[in-house]
């Protein structure tokens, strides 16, 4: 293989591998199989192009004029001239399905799905990558600034995946961008020659050495030193302190060094800030996340529980706290039979936001983040530990978005004993007017489900109370009795108030204070302000756990299940069908027509379109890409078989046919079983010398191979035969000789070990042919296409 050649190679390889950061950013990542698809063929214009040869500019114009027609079959063949020639529709279609990318990447939390938009910004922002690095490394000759565009492959999808990919990814991007160092040095170094004399090694057995085996050894050298380089890269910031795992950040968010498994979280008040934060003119942003969430309303971002009622204040229990786990334990008292969604969301912290809990949908299921934060079973919160803060923080959280149905929670069964005396505690102290209030409102209800819906309706609606944070402040038994004659206060109040409602009617009731949603931005982003500061209660429910109620007027949303949802009593009557929406016509524009970009990051717009295409017509994937992907699939897996293979059928051809119909045959069947001989010597580690005599070289395979018995009268027998076919005036046919090959290939194989079979039947040396002739065959492919020497002197500047 020539330079060019394996620098073409080396930059294509070294492209795809870089890309393989990105394969995590979307679900299925089938657009690779495209990306390399089209840049193979970009590389290929290129290396016919510099064959010719064109000038660098041709070369580049003639690589980008195939990059957008091939882009333009994939993706725009409908708006296209011919299906092929992008004109202004295919262009306008282009960047249509651009801007619905960009709308796509805002709107979908990582894995995104496989749109068309997303697809076209993949392929094309790789290709394009692509192409800059064959521009570079091969047309120019330069691979060491071919790293910039693959460090900023890299970089991109190291920043879309909130703050850093895996090892893994670096580690593949990092060994491409080696491979294309390396492919270069190799060239450069084999132009040297023979000059040093020294350490030379031949391109393959028996011939003369055409290039300096001083270059081999030096790329070697080169290699070594990239490797040790590599894992020094890896290593080292991994073994300094102060680093939090160096370029991976940290590892799975569990306790950091000192932190141990054991320990308390202080049962400090969080609630000292939170009148004046809502009181704040100008409204600060402290985090910012993006969601695979349709529905934000109900993603409150919960930072502590406050369970201990003592009638002065509510207040964190002291509790043991551990290490974080890889996946949180299941949320208590949730059964499987209520329907939950798993929610991905990406959160960025304000550097200006110091707190020491971490906010977090509930329940949370599965939290990646760096530093030292402890885990708090009960509350299921994360605290910082060894002045740990949210500042600047990056994480990302998988959570539940749980949804029980009224029915459920009125029919829920009753707490376990432990938790219903523990989170119904109320303080002496309580005024009596606080249980009366609560025994009149809920007058007449069947359930707990009923009194808590009641409760939290007379606050939110009926009962003629005002938000207003003004109010004055206070969490203590003589403020929820003030708050209940004045009829006004803001969320502590609203939240305090019906948790301790609650807990005297004997149902199981908490605080929990963090954030509201928040607001979606035009990016697709959801930016929590300081002044989204908020309180509510969570009511225990068997079978449901710890459930969100919204007493606080013209704050957050109402939960679903509290929602003019009060059930009956009444059993419930079978399931009508109903007429499908889609059955009868609609005047109403669609939702392609009418819905907003904002609209759809809202969930505003019914069920998505790419999603409603892919599945609602339960056709499934296209047959052609389900038989392109599998084809490709059984590729990839059978690559590593490909030496066997080659080998087999090279040995069934070589041993199959009958000969004996005339002396050519003859020679030709002999000469065959004698190179079958020759390569299965060399498959267990005899190198092939073809300056020698057949009969020299038999005794060379029988006493390196070690062969004894049959095996090396085999193959005298078979060496015998070889000279009376090269130098008899008439040869005679010899009897036996595949079966002799056979033997031959018995007796290494007895006197192999192992690890010596394994190579020789999965990994043949002598497949090496199969190399020698590729590259004789391209030589001669590119000879018969080259111009004519005089043509190429006149092109010469």
């Amino acid at each position: 293989m020539s330079g060019r050649a394996r620098l073409t190679l080396a930059a294509w390889g070294a492209t795809l591998m870089a890309s393989g950061a990105l394969l995590p950013l979307v679900k299925p990542a089938t657009w690779i199989f495209t990306a390399a698809f089209v840049l193979a063929l970009v590389s290929g214009v290129g290396t016919l192009a510099r064959r010719v040869p064109l000038a660098r500019p041709l070369t580049l114009l003639a690589q980008t004029a195939v990059t957008l027609l091939a882009l333009t079959v994939i993706f725009a063949r409908e708006q296209a001239v011919l299906w092929l020639i992008p004109g202004p529709r295919a262009f306008a279609h282009a960047a249509e399905l651009f801007q619905a990318g960009a709308d796509d990447v805002g709107r979908y939390a990582i894995p995104a799905p496989d749109t068309e938009g997303i697809r076209l910004m993949l392929v094309g922002g790789v290709v394009a990558i692509g192409l800059l690095v064959d521009t570079l490394a091969v047309t120019f000759r330069k691979a060491a600034p071919a790293g910039l565009p693959l460090l900023a492959l890299y970089s991109v999808a190291a920043g879309l995946s909130g703050g850093g990919a895996g090892w893994l990814w670096f580690l593949l991007a990092a060994s491409g961008y080696l491979l294309l160092l390396l492919a270069e040095g190799r060239d450069r170094l084999s132009q040297w020659g023979r000059v040093f004399g020294s350490a030379q090694r031949s391109g393959k057995p028996g011939s003369s050495l055409a290039t300096g085996g001083t270059a081999f050894s030096l790329a070697r050298t080169g290699r070594r030193i990239g490797a040790v380089a590599m894992g020094v890269a890896l290593a080292v910031p991994l073994a300094l302190p102060g680093l939090d795992g160096g370029l991976f950040g940290g590892g799975s968010g569990e306790g950091g060094a000192g932190a141990g498994k054991g320990g308390t979280i202080s049962a400090v008040n969080p609630l000292v800030s939170l009148q004046d934060n809502l009181r704040q003119a100008e409204d600060r942003e402290v985090l910012r996340y993006r969601t695979n969430s349709r529905d934000t309303n109900d993603l409150y971002l919960r930072l502590v529980a406050l369970d201990q009622f003592d009638g002065t204040s509510w207040k964190s229990s002291v509790r043991p706290i551990e290490d974080v786990p890889p996946q949180l334990p299941w949320p208590q008292g949730l059964s499987q039979n209520v329907q939950t969604t798993e929610v991905t969301s990406n959160f960025v912290a304000s550097e200006a936001y110091v707190q020491k809990w971490l906010p977090m949908p509930y329940p949370a299921g599965r939290v990646d983040i760096s530093g030292r934060w402890r885990f708090e079973p009960a509350g299921r919160m994360l605290v910082g530990d060894d002045k740990q803060t949210t500042a600047g923080a990056r994480y990302q959280v998988t959570s539940l978005d749980v949804r029980p149905t009224s029915e459920q929670l009125a029919t829920a069964g009753p707490a376990p004993e432990k938790l219903r005396r523990e989170y119904t505690k109320v303080p002496d102290s309580l005024p009596a007017d606080v249980r009366a209030a609560a025994l009149t409102v809920t007058k007449g209800a069947r359930n707990d489900y009923e009194r808590a819906v009641r409760i939290q309706d007379w606050f939110a609606q009926d009962g003629g109370f005002r938000y207003d944070v003004e109010a004055e402040s206070g969490t203590g038994v003589q403020a929820i009795s003030r708050f209940l004659k004045d009829k006004k206060g803001f969320c502590v109040h609203f939240s305090f108030s019906m948790a301790a409602m609650a807990r005297s009617l004997g149902i199981p009731a908490r605080v929990a204070v963090g954030f509201t949603p928040g607001t979606t931005q035009t990016d697709g982003s959801v930016s929590v302000g300081i002044r989204d500061a908020h309180a509510w209660p969570e009511l225990y429910f068997e079978g449901a756990g710890w459930t969100r109620f919204e007493p606080t007027p013209s704050r957050g949303s109402t939960p679903a299940y509290g929602r003019e949802s009060t059930p009956t009593g009444t059993a419930t009557g079978p399931a009508q069908p109903q007429q499908s929406a889609s059955a009868q016509p609609s005047a109403a524009p669609s939702a392609s027509e009418s819905c907003t970009p904002q609209q759809r990051r809202l969930g505003d717009c019914g069920p998505d379109a790419a999603t409603g295409d892919a599945s609602s017509d339960g056709s499934g994937p296209a047959p052609l890409s389900v038989a392109l992907i599998s084809l490709a699939a059984l590729a990839v897996l059978a690559l590593p078989l490909l030496p066997l293979l080659w080998r087999t059928r090279v040995r069934a051809r070589r041993l199959g046919s009958d000969g004996g119909r005339g002396p050519a045959d003859t020679a030709a069947r002999t000469l065959a079983v004698w190179q079958e001989i020759n390569d299965t010597a060399w498959d267990y580690g005899v190198e092939p010398d073809e300056a020698r005599t057949p009969r020299n070289t038999a005794e060379r395979i029988v006493r390196l191979g070690e062969l004894h018995g049959e095996s090396a009268d085999a193959v005298h027998r078979v060496a015998r035969a070889v000279e009376e076919v090269l130098y008899a005036p008439r040869p005679v046919p010899a009897a036996g000789l595949a079966e002799d090959a056979g033997r031959v290939r018995a007796g290494f194989h007895a006197g192999a070990d192992r690890s010596a079979r394994l190579r020789a039947v999965l990994a043949p040396r002598s497949a090496a042919r199969l190399r020698w002739a590729l590259s004789s065959w391209w030589s001669t492919t590119t000879t018969r296409l080259s111009p004519h020497p005089l043509l190429h002197r006149l092109r010469r500047p």
